[in-house]
């Protein structure tokens, strides 16, 4: 496996020299965050990130994300032109060494949390979703700001993206992912670029969105859209394990066996009684995955792509970006780096 580390770029508080330090650490997971979705990224914005990264002895070959514009998700008339656009951010990328793109196909929202700060008992904070805290809420009437919510959206804005999606709900949904990913992957298998997508974070519909890479059955018709290494997955546990009905390890097991997991982000979430969760400590112990099992499996089946630490707690009084603070994501690559370890010599 090759372990790498979210990076936010050159204002990120979590410096690169840092990020090197850290055992095994071999590849930066970043973006060209100053573009808009659908627009150009310009090379030597990409080129600069590589050189940044090699002065650290890391490589920036895993790009997360190139988001997919509302207008292509939705199969407006545009879509064509921004998917060209998108195409070539593929081929621009792939010139600067980037061999896994990541993205999602969630609407309007990239993830959703009730709160980015939930002190536990022992004093770390991390990223919680409680559905008690979610009643009454309704995005069509409330001035609604919840956590990973993009704040540009106007009140109108977000009305009338919810009434496009309400009109093509999942089968809509499943057309237009069909049709950007049959005219994505073909660019991608000519560059050498694998395409992960992403599971909807959490994998299940909220304020009635549809959100459709959400199981074992969905992944299964997603992975038959385009049968092709370069349509892959971006495994994350944490994600997909926010439902109590996803067997995480048995997805883990079969994907990777088939050679369809390009990148695995390897987190631990406390699942509660009435399906909220929390994300916890990496440790096993620590939540209602067994990470021990997610990495056997891994090992089991000759898996050789890209691995990282995903959201961690913020401890030890680190301040800065919720769920992305160095002290325990660096905590989770060692635990992770001692599992691979272990399970690759009891699989010799």
């Amino acid at each position: 496996m090759k372990m790498s580390f979210r990076w936010y770029g050159y204002d990120d508080p979590v410096s690169l020299r840092y990020i090197s330090q850290i055992p095994n650490m071999n590849s930066i997971v970043s973006a060209v965050y100053e573009v808009k979705p659908g627009q150009v990224w310009p090379e030597e914005s990409i080129e600069k990130m590589v050189k940044e990264c090699e002065k650290h002895g890391l490589v920036f070959d895993v790009v997360e994300s190139i988001p997919v514009s509302e207008d292509i998700k939705l199969g407006s008339d545009n879509r064509d032109e921004l998917i060209e656009v998108y195409c070539e951010n593929i081929r621009r990328c792939a010139k600067y060494g980037i061999k896994c793109v990541t993205y999602n196909f969630m609407p309007v929202f990239d993830w959703t949390r009730t709160q980015l700060d939930k002190e536990a008992p022992d004093g770390s904070t991390s990223l919680v979703m409680y559905w008690e805290q979610m009643k009454g809420l309704d995005p069509l009437v409330d001035d609604i700001d919840l956590p990973g919510w993009d704040a540009s959206y106007t009140k109108d804005e977000i009305k009338d993206l919810f009434r496009k999606y309400a009109v093509i709900g999942e089968a809509g949904l499943w057309e237009n992912l069909e049709y950007f990913l049959k005219k994505v992957i073909p660019v991608a298998e000519e560059c050498g670029v694998r395409m992960a997508i992403h599971p909807d974070d959490p994998p299940y519909p909220i304020f009635g969105l549809p959100r459709i890479i959400t199981n074992e059955e969905n992944l299964d018709r997603f992975l038959k859209i385009v049968d092709s290494p370069a349509n892959s997955l971006c495994l994350c546990t944490g994600s997909l394990g926010c439902a109590a009905t996803n067997d995480v390890v048995k997805m883990v097991r079969k994907y990777s066996a088939m050679d369809r997991i390009a990148f695995m982000h390897i987190r631990n979430i406390l699942i509660m009684e009435d399906g909220s969760f929390e994300e916890s400590g990496h440790l096993s112990k620590c939540g209602s995955i067994d990470m021990y099992e997610v990495v056997k499996a891994l090992v089991e089946t000759g898996f050789d792509g890209y691995v990282r630490p995903d959201h961690g707690r913020m401890i030890w009084g680190e301040t800065g970006r919720p769920g992305y603070g160095l002290y325990d994501r660096a905590l989770g690559a060692t635990y992770i780096n001692g599992l691979f370890e272990a399970c690759e010599k009891a699989n010799k």
